[in-house]
């Protein structure tokens, strides 16, 4: 390995701790189980292991149809009918020339004919059943004809299914990563074998990889800092050679490392080490580990091991292990089990009682968080507050070391999408203050859904400015157990919420469907890569409303565009004077000009929503997917008037 000299990041002794001394953390050779240790059902699913279950489970038959059922079967139908419109104009209308006097002059009212062309008559014809299907189905319904409505229903869902559009490049600058995973690089063998990988990763369009680089408290790479590498490692470094890798193919690569959880049984059973080993970092520094309240050192649920995010000792690892990879020249670092275990907010399953984080608390109020429970209000508030603000420290101080020693590096977090209260209280992981206070560039909330309706439903409250503030949200999808035409659906539905781009988990999921899908719609027939709205934001932002001005101009020469004369006009002027702010943005960004681009925005905004009031009547999803992603344009202007004024 190349020599790496990490940073020295200075220890903060801990204060002695008062008189009454909290006893000694639990010796790491045994664990103190105590006789009403809950067990674990033999149903039980790890929470970060879920993936949310389909929103709506229609079969066939005369089942009675409830009215809440009813309605939620007939939005399913509506959103898929308008995911399904939209990705045929995506499709379609990547051809258009980008020429926005050409564009501008196009913007001419419709009279509602054919949205395909030639070539997608029979999509054409599918929209049009979907259309009297939605129309018909309240009817159905009514008259308790429930057999024919589930039929009608399940048809034309599959059928939308057999026939979504999945040829045609999509344009709009997007965030396309991919986590590549461990298992993947040790198949690989060797650097030759990785070069396979990513070789199939740049024709399949992904500009981002997150590359797994600390699993389960082993570094793939050989370390200086840690006290051993993955075993499964031999005679080669592949960090060294994925950054290389990723860089002549175009790509990003991002370092994406285990923080707090440094210990795994599924590992160990792949190593061949006995499950009583705990981790090699807790091996070496057994005051280092986090422990539950029933005194327990795994996790009994997530088989897991644990740092306690409140040991300063600790903390210092994590950070020159951190020096020692943005050493390796990566483009990013991606902090995923940035968190403490998942614990039940009853008090009955708690973690944070590791020596430090127990000494800590204890000098902070005077009482052992051992002897306080939900019943003790304010001390068990203070207690919740203490763990997550360890957590949140630690992010702080990355962000704080990145800024000063590499401020090239963008820093993500994976992270979950629960409601914040709900999150703090099971995992004292709070991203929300992470991405207002600028600790972060990129949030990833783990979104996995088993439908692309509970997708929606999960990420659409993630993207509001109060939750992001200046940072992008990159939701992600988890191939496992989906279908490959669910996975191109979920796709869809986040180019159709304000976001910055999708995450897919992972590489090894990757079948030759989705590969060649990827390829076929991401692959650009142009030399000039798009730009990663993470790195060019300005540059993003003025390319996803050019993707924008083009499909509006395809629906327009389609005759699919309701809108009064008068008002396109007044649109068309809007459209074509914010096109060219947004230009000189990219090509000059200053605080001035992103002024005026911010404020044409909204006008434009404003505008928009007025004038296409008959469209959203005909096609309410479309006109709302329109608007999330200008939406998504305003958070590109956010996040880059951070990185122009930092």
């Amino acid at each position: 390995p190349r020599p790496v000299t990490p940073v020295i990041v200075p220890q903060t002794p801990v204060s002695p701790p008062r008189s009454t001394t909290p006893p000694p953390a639990p010796s790491v050779t045994a664990t103190r189980t105590l006789p009403n240790t809950p067990a674990v059902p033999s149903s039980f699913i790890d929470p970060s292991e879920q993936i949310a279950p389909a929103g709506l489970e229609v079969q066939p038959g005369n089942q009675p149809i409830e009215e809440l059922t009813a309605i939620a079967m007939r939005q399913e139908l509506i959103d898929l009918l308008g995911r399904f419109e939209n990705a045929l104009i995506a499709s379609n209308s990547g051809n258009i020339p980008i020429n926005l006097q050409v564009a501008s002059t196009q913007l001419t009212a419709g009279t509602g004919g054919s949205l395909a062309s030639a070539n997608f008559k029979k999509s054409d014809q599918i929209i049009t059943k979907a259309r009297e299907v939605i129309k018909n189905f309240p009817e159905l319904v009514a008259q308790q004809n429930w057999t024919e409505a589930r039929h009608q229903w399940l048809e034309i869902r599959q059928q939308l299914w057999q026939n979504y559009p999945t040829e045609g490049e999509r344009l709009g600058a997007e965030i396309r990563a991919v986590w590549l995973d461990r298992g993947t690089i040790v198949k690989a063998r060797s650097e030759a074998g990785l070069a396979q990988v990513f070789d199939r990763l740049a024709a399949a369009g992904i500009n981002t990889v997150y590359f797994e680089t600390i699993n389960a408290g082993y570094p793939i790479y050989p370390s200086r800092v840690a006290p051993a590498q993955n075993p499964l490692i031999q005679g080669w470094n592949p960090l060294e050679a994925a950054v290389k890798l990723a860089h002549q193919r175009g790509m990003e690569l991002h370092a994406w490392i285990w923080v707090f959880a440094v210990g795994n049984d599924r590992h160990n059973q792949l190593l061949g080490q006995p499950s009583s080993f705990l981790s090699p970092v807790i091996q070496a520094h057994p005051d280092w580990i986090n422990i539950n309240n029933y005194g327990e050192l795994r996790n009994t649920r997530d088989r897991k091991v644990y740092l306690d995010p409140a040991n300063r000792e600790a903390r210092a690892y994590l950070m020159r292990l951190i020096n020692e990879i943005t050493a390796y020249n990566v483009d990013g670092l991606q902090l995923d089990y940035i968190r403490y275990p998942f614990q039940d907010p009853s008090g009955s399953y708690t973690y944070g009682y590791g020596k430090a984080g127990r000494e800590q608390f204890q000098q902070l109020t005077g009482v052992d968080p051992v002897n306080i429970t939900p019943k003790n209000h304010q001390l068990w508030n203070q207690w919740l507050q203490f763990k997550t603000e360890q957590v949140t420290s630690f992010v702080a101080e990355v962000s704080h070391f990145l800024k000063q020693q590499k401020p090239n590096v963008i820093l993500s977090v994976a992270v979950f999408s629960n409601p914040e209260q709900e999150r703090v209280m099971k995992i004292q992981q709070q991203w929300e203050v992470w991405a207002k206070k600028g600790y972060v560039d990129l949030i990833v909330p783990m979104t996995y859904a088993m439908d692309t309706n509970r997708l929606q439903r999960i990420t659409q409250p993630l993207t509001q400015e109060q939750k992001l503030g200046s940072a992008l949200i990159s939701p992600s999808i988890k191939l496992l157990n989906i279908s490959e035409i669910v996975a191109i659906d979920q796709l869809q539905s986040l180019r159709d919420l304000p976001t910055g781009g999708y995450s897919i988990f992972a590489v090894e999921s990757i079948g030759n469907n989705l590969q060649n899908y990827f390829h076929r719609t991401q692959n650009h027939s142009s030399k000039t890569q798009p730009p990663i709205p993470y790195r060019q934001p300005f540059a993003a932002a003025h390319d996803r409303y050019l993707a924008l001005k083009r499909e509006w101009s395809f629906l327009l020469a389609n005759e699919q565009l309701w809108i009064r004369d008068g008002e396109l006009k007044s649109l068309s002027i809007q459209a074509e004077d914010l096109a060219q702010t947004l230009k000189q943005l990219e090509d000059n960004p200053s605080p001035q000009t992103l002024g005026i681009a911010q404020q044409k925005l909204a006008t434009f905004q404003k505008q928009f929503q007025i004038s296409m009031r008959l469209q959203a009547l005909e096609r309410p999803y479309q006109v709302s997917s329109w608007g999330n992603r200008l939406a998504s344009i305003e958070m590109l202007l956010r996040y880059g008037e951070r990185r122009i004024r930092n």
